[in-house]
């Protein structure tokens, strides 16, 4: 069994030396082939520097750098692109995807399993806000996707090597990969740990970018966004009507005069505000097919690091 360890990196320089300090002994007493795909996306601090001189001691890292920073998405593709094991680990580098699981994970893998994830019991080191809109965030995604991801799963899971040759036939430019990851499907399994605090230094994802990928994830993955205003729209067109009947009641019959300026505007208003929803929804969808269509690359290999090819 070759194993295969996938890990981006962005401004880590506090926890690279930690992460392969833990990550190495783990590894190597569960086999005698192993390699760690390092892949460096766009750090501005020393990470590089750390990489390369990590890669000198030790003939199985190898480092993948990015011509620039493309997202954590992209750079977790570009290291499952160029990773060559049997089996193949993607986590953090930051460690809170604790190594001492992957003992674990093979040995579900030997039982016959071909995904292995792993999934949060603890999550007390995130903010009560971060907690509570995960929560909601899966409950809505499995309930308009057409496949469910697992609850407080990220991306520290085992892969079978058919498992990532699959996914790596999926080339759409929004990469979610938990989305990408349960659509191939395949046998899978749980193992759950208690999600520790960073080792050190900062989280680089912050609102903006956790917003963006939530957006990704649905609309990549459901239609239900766009179909939904189709009933809304028949809602809004039976309130009117309703209304109109009243309208007419009240005049024709009770002779009573109906006021129209107030009432005119709270409907005009109303009317252009869903108006104004619908086209934003429909924009969403519109802008991701206009980045389907330009086939840019996910990413971008400095080959003075890797000899990999560029996707």
């Amino acid at each position: 069994m070759k194993l295969s360890i996938v890990a981006p990196f962005h401004n880590e320089e506090e926890n690279v030396d930690e992460f392969f300090n833990r990550v190495l002994p783990i590894i190597r007493a569960e086999s005698d082939s192993i390699e760690v795909v390092c892949v460096n996306d766009g750090s501005s601090d020393t990470t590089l520097a750390q990489l390369r001189g990590w890669r000198e001691k030790e003939p199985v890292i190898r480092v993948v750098n990015l011509s620039r920073n493309f997202g954590k998405e992209n750079a977790l593709t570009a290291g499952l692109d160029h990773a060559t094991g049997d089996v193949i680990i993607p986590m953090d580098s930051d460690l809170q995807d604790p190594p001492e699981l992957i003992p674990q994970m093979i040995e579900k893998w030997r039982e016959g399993y071909d995904v292995v994830y792993a999934r949060r019991t603890v999550r007390n080191t995130d903010t009560l806000a971060k907690r509570m809109t995960a929560v909601w965030y899966y409950r809505l995604f499995n309930f308009i996707a057409d496949r469910p991801i697992p609850d407080n799963t990220g991306d520290f899971r085992l892969m079978d090597k058919k498992v990532l040759g699959e996914v790596k036939k999926l080339g759409e430019s929004a990469r979610f990969m938990k989305g990408l990851f349960s659509w191939v499907g395949f046998r899978c399994t749980a193992v759950e740990y208690e999600r520790p605090p960073r080792h050190d230094g900062k989280e680089s994802l912050n609102f903006r970018n956790l917003w963006r990928l939530a957006l990704d994830g649905i609309t990549a993955f459901s239609t239900v966004p766009l179909k939904i205003w189709s009933y809304i729209g028949m809602g809004v067109a039976g309130i009117a009507f309703l209304y109109g009947l009243v309208i007419i009641f009240k005049t024709l019959i009770l002779g009573i005069d109906v006021p129209g300026y107030a009432s005119i505007m709270v409907i005009v208003l109303f009317l252009g505000g869903v108006q104004l929803l619908s086209l934003g929804v429909i924009g969403e969808y519109v802008g991701r097919i206009y980045l389907e269509v330009k086939k840019r690359p996910h990413y971008i290999v400095d080959p003075e690091d890797e000899q990999g090819s560029r996707r």
